[in-house]
C-alpha cells in the first residue's frame, strides 16, 4: 500500500513538473543563437533549439543545458527546462563534476530574474523536487546531490535546509545519515562538499552554513534513527576547533583508521 504523505509528494513533484511545462511552452533559443559546430554540435541540431516544444534526444540536452558559452544562456534553458527537470527526477542527468553543476546553469540564466510566473515555476520544482528527494524510497537522485543542485542554483543553504528541518519523515532522517557520511571528509577539513560557482566567500558562508545546521539540528535526529556511534561523534567534531579537533581521541582514531 502507497503511504498517503509519499503519494502527496509524488503529486507536488508531478504538479510541479506541469507547471513548468506550462510557463515554458513554446519556448526557443534566439534566432541568432550559435555555437561551435566541432564542439558543441551540428546545424541541424542548433535548428532544434530554435522549434518549440521538440524533445532533444539526452545527448544533445546534456551538451546543451552543459555549454556555458550561449549569447543568451536564459533563453536556450528556457527551451530545455520542462524536459530537463523531468531528467532529473528520473535520475536520467549525469553531470561529469556532480549536481551543482545543474544549479550553474541555473545561475548562468539567472533564472530568480525571469518574469514572475517562470521563477515560481522554477521554484516550485526546485522545492518539490528537494522533498521528494528527502522523502520518496524511490528518489532516483540522493538528497545530498539534489541539495547541492538547489544550493547552486541561488547561492544559498539556508531555505533548503529549513525545509528539511521541517521533513520529520524517517526517510528524512535516513537521508541525513547519508549525507553526514558522504560529506564526512570535506566537513571535517572546513571544506564545503561541493565546488561552487559563486566564489570562495560563498562557499565559506555555505560551509558555515551547513556545519552549523548538522551540529545543532543532525545528532537528534541520527540518534533517532539509529545511526552509528561514528556519525554521531563525527557531527561532535563539527562543532569543535581545528586544534580541539586534533587533540579528541576519536579524530585520532577517525585519522589513523582513514589512512
Amino acid at each position: 500500500m502507497t503511504d498517503p504523505d509519499q503519494a502527496c509528494t509524488r503529486r507536488r513533484l508531478d504538479a510541479a513538473l506541469d507547471a513548468l511545462a506550462t510557463a515554458f511552452r513554446g519556448m526557443t533559443a534566439l534566432p541568432g543563437e550559435h555555437n561551435c559546430s566541432c564542439h558543441w554540435g551540428s546545424a541541424e541540431e542548433l535548428a532544434l533549439l530554435k522549434t518549440p516544444d521538440v524533445e532533444l534526444d539526452p545527448d544533445l540536452l546534456r551538451r546543451t543545458w552543459w555549454a556555458t558559452d550561449w549569447n543568451d544562456n536564459a533563453s536556450v534553458l528556457r527551451r530545455i527546462l520542462p524536459q530537463l527537470a523531468s531528467a532529473l527526477v528520473n535520475g536520467e542527468v549525469m553531470p561529469m563534476c556532480g549536481m551543482g553543476d545543474v544549479g550553474h546553469s541555473l545561475t548562468r540564466a539567472d533564472w530568480q530574474h525571469w518574469p514572475a510566473e517562470q521563477t515560481d515555476a522554477v521554484q516550485r520544482f526546485l522545492n518539490a523536487w528537494w522533498v521528494s528527494s528527502l522523502t520518496s524510497p524511490d528518489a532516483a537522485v540522493p538528497a545530498y546531490e539534489v541539495l547541492e543542485a538547489c544550493s547552486e542554483s541561488c547561492a544559498t543553504l539556508a531555505p533548503w535546509l529549513a525545509i528539511w528541518q521541517t521533513q520529520t519523515d524517517p526517510l528524512a532522517d535516513q537521508r541525513l545519515a547519508e549525507a553526514v557520511a558522504y560529506w564526512e571528509r570535506d566537513l571535517l577539513h572546513d571544506d564545503l562538499p561541493w565546488d561552487t560557482w559563486h566564489g570562495g566567500q560563498a562557499a565559506l558562508t555555505m560551509r558555515t552554513t551547513l556545519t552549523a545546521w548538522l551540529v545543532e539540528h543532525a545528532p537528534e535526529r541520527l540518534r533517532s534513527h539509529g545511526a552509528s556511534e561514528r556519525l554521531l561523534h563525527l557531527v561532535r567534531l563539527l562543532s569543535l576547533t581545528w586544534e580541539a579537533r586534533w587533540e579528541d581521541p576519536f579524530w585520532l582514531d577517525h585519522n589513523r583508521s582513514a589512512s
